[in-house]
């Protein structure tokens, strides 16, 4: 095949591995690509695990997300790698249930939030899941006018409910840390997220609440824009797992009594970042960095930032790092602060295997966190393997994932602002 060549895929659709490609079912639906120079499309839906096959372009990302949503199938695909323009969301069945999450301590957020609760239930006659502690805001468990609707109400509790595959869509109120908990709930498959901009930077919550009643209303009849925000899947093996781990108010992993159960490996799906830094230490953080087995370099310095393209706008671009779309499959490394001029932010393809592991002659330990939570110590003998996950976050567009990102740039983060430059005159 010449380089040249375009390449084209042809794609049909197959619901899951029970039915052998036959009939299709309205649960479940995904692509399968019959020509391909790269991946396989692993069946969703249906089986607990799925096959991540590495190529230069990364695991291919599952396409049904929730229990009713997927990907609108595009027969004209190239390598099977849409055009981020082309990327839509469709319905095998018209969605049920909705997750409202509320952004936790914002008395701006309670009257946006009831008048959302009850477009849905009353208007639209949707099942609502809100997450327990928000109900137990005195603001909303003390409105009597509200407690018809919250008596509709499913609840969960983090950690302890399973909701994933009782959530068709997912609508975040707030800041983009609503978006990151959102992600953080769905340890697989993500349902659509509609994201709407009432915090404070606003970078990954591009829809505006002021005609959220037609853009809720878009959703549920379908065919809109999508962008599918990658995602790092993290797994932490502990070389001394003699002690159970437990976590702290205040999100930190502490060592606590004799359990056998702690010792497979902890397991993360995130959508930011991971750090690993040197702590409360005041020495120099002195890690290993492996990339598919093999020693690419030592980071010494505060830290190194894995980041997915989502990700090169948070920590990693305060870091220096460069910008990424979130559609180009990579993940970025990022230095923090390193105790060398020649140590510059790098992106490697998304198909790869990043292992993070203290270095022999370290003096002191390192702690690692995922997108901001889940903090915990890395000690001799501990390693932490990232990999690009295969279980994206569908985030609904305002335009285009496009045209959106560099809204995004200009708004939020006054991307190449400078003043005009004055007209010179001709002399005459």
């Amino acid at each position: 095949m010449d380089c040249g060549e375009e390449v084209r895929v042809e794609t049909a659709p197959y619901c899951c591995s029970t039915c052998d490609g036959g009939e299709v079912t309205g649960h479940c639906l995904v692509l399968q690509n019959r020509k391909t120079r790269s991946l396989s499309t692993s069946s969703a839906g249906c089986s607990s695990e799925y096959r991540r096959t590495q190529s230069l372009h990364g695991p291919s990302p599952v396409t049904t997300f929730g229990p009713k949503a997927c990907m609108l199938q595009n027969p004209h695909a190239v390598m099977h790698i849409q055009d981020p323009a082309s990327q839509r969301l469709t319905w095998n069945k018209p969605p049920r249930s909705v997750l409202v999450i509320k952004k936790i301590r914002d008395a701006s957020l309670l009257e946006p939030f009831k008048e959302l609760c009850i477009f849905l239930t009353e208007v639209k006659n949707m099942a609502v899941y809100v997450e327990q502690k928000v109900l137990e805001d005195p603001a909303i468990s003390g409105d009597e006018n509200f407690g018809a609707i919250t008596k509709k109400f499913c609840t969960f509790r983090e950690d302890l409910d399973d909701i994933s595959n009782r959530v068709d869509f997912i609508i975040c109120l707030g800041g983009d840390g609503t978006l990151l908990y959102a992600s953080s709930l769905f340890q697989e498959s993500v349902p659509p997220v509609m994201a709407f901009h009432l915090g404070s930077l606003g970078f990954l919550t591009p829809l505006k609440f002021d005609t959220y009643q037609s853009q809720v209303t878009q959703i549920i009849e379908g065919n809109t824009a999508i962008v599918l925000r990658s995602r790092l899947k993290v797994r932490v093996f502990k070389e001394n797992w003699d002690k159970k781990a437990r976590v702290d108010e205040n999100g930190i992993i502490l060592t606590n009594g004799d359990m056998d159960s702690c010792r497979k490996p902890l397991q993360y799906q995130v959508l930011n970042e991971v750090v690993v830094d040197r702590g409360p230490s005041s020495y120099l953080s002195n890690v290993d960095l492996f990339l598919d087995g093999h020693l690419i370099t030592t980071v010494q310095g505060d830290g190194v930032i894995v980041s997915t393209p989502t990700g090169s706008t948070a920590y990693a671009v305060a870091a220096g790092a460069s910008m990424i779309h979130p559609n180009v499959p990579a993940i970025m490394i990022t230095p923090i602060c390193p105790h060398s001029l020649s140590f510059r932010p790098i992106v490697v393809p998304a198909g790869v295997e990043l292992k993070i592991m203290l270095s022999r002659d370290a003096r002191n330990t390192a702690w690692v966190s995922f997108d901001g939570r889940k903090r915990q110590e890395i000690c001799h003998g501990d390693s932490i393997t990232i990999t690009t996950s295969c279980f994206p976050v569908p985030s609904i567009c305002f335009r285009d994932p496009v045209n959106d990102w560099f809204e995004s740039l200009a708004q939020c983060l006054h991307w190449n602002v400078r003043k005009k430059q004055n007209y010179l005159e001709e002399e005459f």
